[in-house]
């Protein structure tokens, strides 16, 4: 099957819906796909065009066996509501002449990751110039996060923008997204219910596993043996509530056994680091390489994730898999009917989003009860065991693409194959590049100018 997926982000980020991204499409290649990728540079989350790649040029590489072709777009230094927006319109008009000639490609399926809907008007366009079907993939809601977390205000503004939200959502054959509730939400917004689909994510349950000694990053970072520690890794942007991580590490600052990891990079690192500055039981860390992501995971005791009360539903966090799979506590912020909620309730503790004290107080308490802690170390890695098998996830995958393609209806069985998996995180397992100087291969209208990259 010829499969074009066009999405923002991709490897090599090491975290978001870049990796998600990225995995897709070479577990699709894997399974005998001819994929091609529409994106942009690297990025994310450091808001920087990684070094090998260039912000305002044409690039192709090749990662994994699927071929790669790169749009420039204007990267703000430090992203607002405004900037933003005009960072998303960037790429969606530069990317426009690698649609055309793709589209001259013939491809099958027209696949566009979400964020950002401002692609879709030009991948519905190709989809239709090629003959191809269209699947939407959500994996945050970027309109509703918009307005809801401030950074967009309200009114007549935000009735058109959902407007036209909920026009493009309905012009898609499919539209999937990675939890239950928001598959739901997506059934609100007027997808019709046999067109809309579960597809979570998944983690490599043999890539992130519990390891029998202590970490290496624990004597590397001078943390005493006896100390319990808690660590958040991940993504530090506006929609994750990073501030409650600062108020708890200054709260619990007096007490000398209980240490902390902050590990990361995005829009609040910068104020998190400064608050945490003189904090003699916090190390805040920039984003390891892949390599090392199961090692940085088994130094916690206790993971935690904090989440800001307007987010629920509106994302799911991606740095849960990793989480679940390395088999240490999880305490997550989340309200009661929530995907997060139901998943972490039931293999870790939930407490209410933005609540610092009650954070404080279940890491005390975690903290004096190991049983406790390795209790729910061993339930969460059994769920991931259980229920985030890529095999599983992608032959539903697989199946839907092709009663897509094949015209024919989608059978219960292929709707509801993925949503009994857990609809959380991201596959552990890191993409690592490989530059290609293979030939484009199709025919079409001429590209501008396209550079080969050097990035490794």
């Amino acid at each position: 099957m010829k499969i074009l997926v066009y999405g923002l982000n991709y490897a090599p980020e090491m975290s978001g819906v870049g990796k998600y991204t990225a995995e897709m499409t070479e577990l699709l290649a894997a399974r005998g796909h001819d994929v091609r990728m529409v994106c942009a540079p690297p990025y994310y989350p450091q808001w920087r065009v990684q070094d090998g790649y260039r912000a305002w040029r044409y690039q192709r590489d090749e990662w994994h066996g699927v071929r790669v072709w790169r749009a420039p777009l204007w990267v703000p230094s430090r992203p607002g509501g405004l900037k933003r927006i005009v960072h998303l319109a960037s790429f969606a008009a530069a990317s426009l002449p690698l649609l055309i000639r793709h589209a001259a490609w013939r491809p099958q399926v027209v696949m566009l990751i979400a964020p950002t809907l401002l692609c879709a008007p030009g991948a519905l366009a190709a989809a239709r110039a090629a003959g191809a079907k269209t699947w939407l993939h959500i994996q945050d809601f970027e309109v509703d996060a918009a307005f809801d977390l401030g950074l967009l205000q309200g009114g007549r503004a935000a009735r058109f923008a959902r407007a036209m939200e909920r026009l493009l959502l309905r012009r898609f054959d499919v539209v999937s997204s990675i939890s239950a509730k928001m598959v739901e939400r997506v059934v609100d917004k007027g997808v019709d219910a046999q067109r809309a689909v579960c597809v979570p994510n998944w983690v490599d349950t043999s890539a992130i596993y519990p390891l029998p000694a202590p970490s290496a990053y624990r004597e590397r970072l001078g943390i005493p043996a006896d100390n319990t520690v808690v660590l958040y890794s991940g993504n530090m942007g506006a929609k994750q509530g990073i501030e409650i991580l600062a108020d708890v590490a200054t709260a619990l600052a007096p007490r000398r056994d209980i240490s902390f990891v902050f590990c990361g990079d995005g829009a609040a690192k910068r104020e998190l680091a400064a608050r945490c500055a003189s904090l003699p039981n916090c190390h805040v860390l920039p984003l390891q390489p892949t390599a090392s992501l199961n090692e940085l995971l088994n130094v916690a005791d206790i993971h935690v994730l904090p989440q800001r009360g307007d987010a629920a539903d509106l994302v799911m966090p991606s740095k849960l898999t990793g989480m679940l799979a390395s088999g240490r506590a999880v305490v997550a912020m989340a309200r009661p009917g929530t995907s997060l909620f139901d998943v972490v309730s039931n293999h870790g503790v939930a407490v209410p989003p933005e609540d610092s004290g009650t954070l404080a107080a279940t890491i005390v308490a975690l903290a004096a009860d190991p049983e406790r802690r390795a209790a729910l170390g061993r339930a969460a890695r059994q769920y991931a065991q259980r229920m985030l098998s890529p095999h599983s996830i992608f032959g539903a995958l697989d199946a839907r693409l092709a009663a897509l393609v094949q015209g024919g209806a989608m059978t219960p069985a292929v709707a509801t194959a993925a949503v009994d998996a857990a609809a959380v995180g991201a596959l552990a397992a890191g993409a690592h590049g490989v530059a290609s100087d293979a030939a484009v291969g199709a025919a079409g209208p001429a590209l501008p100018e396209i550079e080969q990259s050097d990035a490794q």
